[in-house]
């Protein structure tokens, strides 16, 4: 795919593309199982390869349209958010944890291998993560590299997605407030989903500072409909359409966006926050079609 012809696509054709490349490209950039440690790299790819919905590298490319990035660019930036979502997973899903023993419609990691190694399948992809979005050119500016690395690695980190973590463990059985809730989820869920954006635009031609605080806008709203939708599913879906334990949020006594409002209020909650990020995005015109329209599947989403 290129740039040239991505707006000639209907966007269920240019989004199976990208999970299609985004596959591809992780497929590479993974160690090969025939690898030493083979356990270790077995388990990495299957935590990694065949499954999930690929919304973070979506984001990338959607954002990357807007500045007229390289494809192969966006691939590698894609991979490393995709590697640190999935070493999260895996760790989520830990008894340390969630304690959850099924995921993308398969067992957790330390249920198809063991905890020793899915603790170490999570620590060997954060790190991959890193040396591939540093292993070549992500934009221009080595300088504007440095930074969307540093981005990365703040969006990762107790100040983001770890940060959120830690509050969601420390919140179990406790009545969160609206604004507890979506600062928790900010940075749990959102700080990735933030940085998709963000880093996505990076990866191409420079935007003002204005429009860059209005791209940082609009994938915190994304980040934060992504959570209140997952919320909704997690109350409405079963198992088999999730991939994932259903109702386990309530099982567990979190709290979450549907157990605060109520399954009715979430939904209007949802819908105000997709559009304002369609509002913020008009500005852009044609060149924000993917990210309107990725925002428009996220709030419609049934798995």
């Amino acid at each position: 795919m290129n740039n040239s012809n991505s707006g000639q696509m209907n966007f269920g054709q240019w989004m199976a593309d990208i999970q299609a490349r985004t596959e591809d490209a992780l497929d590479r950039a993974l160690p090969s199982a025939a690898i030493a440690p083979a356990r270790l790299h077995e388990a990495m790819r299957y935590a990694v390869l065949g499954g999930g919905k690929r919304v973070r590298p979506l984001l990338v490319h959607a954002a990357g349209q807007l500045t007229g990035a390289a494809p192969e660019r966006l691939d590698r930036v894609a991979c490393a958010l995709e590697m640190i979502h999935a070493y999260s997973l895996v760790h989520d899903d830990m008894p340390c944890m969630d304690d959850d023993v099924l995921r993308r419609g398969k067992p957790t990691v330390h249920v198809q291998f063991d905890e020793a190694t899915a603790l170490l399948v999570g620590d060997a992809l954060q790190t991959l993560a890193f040396q591939h979005v540093t292993d070549a050119p992500v934009c221009d500016a080595p300088a504007r590299q440095l930074g969307m690395i540093r981005q990365l690695a703040i969006a990762t980190g107790s100040r983001g997605m770890a940060g959120g973590q830690a509050i969601d463990l420390a919140s179990v059985g406790l009545q969160l407030s609206l604004a507890e809730l979506e600062f928790m989820h900010i940075h749990k869920t959102g700080a990735l989903i933030r940085a998709s954006v963000t880093l996505g635009a990076q990866c191409g031609q420079p935007l003002g500072d204005a429009e860059m605080e209005t791209l940082d806008h609009v994938g915190k709203v994304i980040g934060l409909l992504f959570q209140v939708v997952d919320d909704i599913l997690d109350t409405e879906a079963d198992t088999a359409t999730l991939g994932k334990t259903a109702g386990k949020d309530a099982a567990n006594d979190k709290p979450t966006y549907v157990s605060l409002l109520g399954v009715s209020r979430a939904r209007e909650l949802a819908e105000e926050m997709y559009q304002d990020a369609i509002a913020r995005l008009a500005p852009f015109g044609d060149a924000g079609q993917r990210l309107s329209e990725l925002t428009r599947f996220i709030i419609r989403r049934q798995f």
